[in-house]
């Protein structure tokens, strides 16, 4: 039963149209995000997002946006077990993470594993905001070796604890820095770099563009509205890259999605 059927009768009706049937599930953890107006009703709804019937123990809901270089939310328990720490499974691979201290997406899952794909056993991968590893590990596991560059202690502890727990912390080095401090960091070339660059540090680029090999590859992920693409397109080609692939890898506000760029270094 969808979840606006399970609340017919306990939400008003004019309310109960601001809710959405889908909310972000990482592991055993579902988080909403509650328009102002369905709040006097929010434990109603996270007893019902409990009795989904998808092994959810926990409720949050998210009382502000991504904050700071961790990039997390506030987040509030509604219903449940009081924890925010649980293990995310994807494609085979586990994480364990604490929503409140980390940042995560399940949006990029299909992503992960396109790239993972296309990297041969002994690759150097060059890995900015690397989190807790959803890109590292597919990565590492393909044989590749990853250089991590994580900004939050809090998810580079992680990482480490999910390259063990996946077996392939031999294939990944971290580094618990600035991602824009790479070039003074590292005076070495890599053969691919994995971009996953949050909101509004599209700057990174630039930075990461030295650091590849001729014959090198980049898969850069951005913010951007459909008409600014073309535009996006010829700034990567003046920085001397080719523009291999391009794909829109859903929405996350009005008219602004993630786009990646497979990008090749002749």
């Amino acid at each position: 039963m969808r979840l606006k059927e399970k609340l017919q009768g306990i939400v008003p009706e004019e309310r109960l149209n601001r809710l959405s049937d889908r909310f972000h599930v990482i592991g055993d953890i579902a988080v909403l995000s509650l328009a102002p107006e369905l709040e006097p009703y929010s434990k109603e709804i996270a007893e019902a997002v409990l009795s989904s019937g998808r092994s959810i123990r926990t409720v949050l809901n998210k009382t502000s946006k991504l904050q700071g270089d961790r990039r997390v939310a506030g987040l509030e328990l509604l219903a449940g077990r009081d924890s925010t720490i649980t293990m995310h499974r994807e494609y085979g691979f586990s994480y364990r993470l604490d929503v409140a201290k980390v940042f995560w997406s399940s949006h990029l899952g299909y992503e992960r594993m396109r790239v993972a794909a296309e990297v041969s056993a002994g690759e150097e991968v060059l890995l900015p905001f690397s989190g807790v590893g959803p890109f590292a590990i597919p990565l590492a596991a393909r044989g590749a070796h990853v250089l991590a560059v994580e900004m939050s202690r809090d998810a580079c502890l992680y990482l480490a604890e999910n390259a063990r727990i996946n077996r392939v912390e031999d294939r990944i080095s971290i580094v618990n820095g600035d991602a824009f401090s790479i070039a003074e960091m590292f005076h070495k070339h890599f053969h691919r770099a994995v971009i996953p660059a949050p909101y509004g540090e599209d700057g990174i680029l630039e930075k990461v563009v030295p650091l590849v090999k001729t014959g090198g590859s980049l898969h850069f992920y951005t913010f951007k509205k459909r008409h600014q693409i073309e535009l996006l397109k010829k700034s990567y080609e003046d920085l001397g890259l080719e523009v291999r692939f391009c794909r829109k890898c859903g929405n996350v506000a009005p008219a602004v999605s993630r786009w990646v760029f497979d990008l090749a270094k002749p």
